[in-house]
């Protein structure tokens, strides 16, 4: 959940920040970025899209639940007009994976039930009192077309009866990367990948020709298991954040541009404990 509060953690002093989130989820982040004297550079590598076919969503949306269990904002925001009256229902408890997920469900009427706190994931998620023993309860998983199989995979192994409501799909955006990588060098010093598959994309949308620039360029990610991912790639310094909000983001790459003079510059650090 972005901090709208003024936040100065250290001097980025005009260094320029590649912000790959989805356009609609990036604004937080740029203010952040350019609050603490640096560039935001937009190239978002996600587009979020309704699925084609909503109505086996709008079905699953209108019974009754024990839990509903939601994985990211977007899947908050595009099931809301899938609900009867276009509104979140009283009954079930809500869980929500993370604090942008958290604010999205607030917003649309209804604090959530459940949240972890620390890291903000599946597996931090899964490790709340409340989801130890699920059996016979009545448990709906809210997300995107294809997502991670591990939430859903425990919460059967605890005995709950699940199901999947798809409400949204991610898909490649059409970018034309060119004219970035011509200014690359003189504009680009910092990288952000707030996902595995946003960094899956960044790969994608730069292409070979842009791939040593890339890679030699500082990254922020957001997890161990993407930190691990881009290590195996070759980034050469790979910082992870304390979470996925936008003030965790900054403070990552605070660390690197303290820890190395000229961030980019090839001096190795992989990940944080």
């Amino acid at each position: 959940m972005a901090n709208n509060k003024p936040l100065n953690p250290c001097d980025l002093a005009g260094r320029g920040v590649l912000i790959t989130r989805p356009a609609a989820q990036a604004e937080g982040l740029c203010r952040l970025v350019a609050a603490a004297g640096g560039r935001a550079i937009r190239f978002p590598t996600v587009a979020i899209e309704p699925v084609a076919n909503r109505e086996p969503a709008r079905e699953l949306l209108a019974r009754e639940w024990d839990l509903i269990l939601f994985v990211s904002r977007n899947a908050v925001e595009q099931a809301l007009p899938l609900f009867p009256d276009c509104r979140l229902p009283p009954d079930p408890r809500l869980g929500a994976v993370g604090a942008a997920t958290a604010q999205a469900l607030t917003l649309a009427g209804r604090v959530p039930d459940l949240m972890p706190t620390g890291r903000f994931d599946s597996e931090s998620l899964l490790a709340l009192p409340e989801l130890a023993d699920l059996d016979g309860r009545r448990v709906l998983i809210v997300r995107g077309v294809g997502g991670r199989g591990l939430l859903g995979n425990t919460l059967i192994e605890r005995g709950a009866r699940l199901a999947y409501a798809e409400v949204y799909r991610r898909t490649l955006p059409v970018t034309d990367a060119a004219s970035l990588l011509t200014r690359w060098r003189r504009d680009v010093q910092l990288a952000t990948a707030t996902s595995g598959e946003i960094l899956e994309n960044l790969l994608t949308l730069i292409g070979g020709k842009g791939r040593d620039l890339l890679l030699a360029t500082s990254l922020v990610v957001v997890s161990e298991r993407t930190g691990k991912t881009a290590t195996a790639l070759g980034f050469t310094r790979v910082e992870v954040a304390d979470g996925a909000s936008d003030t965790a983001v900054l403070a990552a790459l605070c660390r690197i541009i303290e820890t190395t003079p000229q961030a980019g510059s090839g001096k190795s650090l992989t990940g944080r404990g």
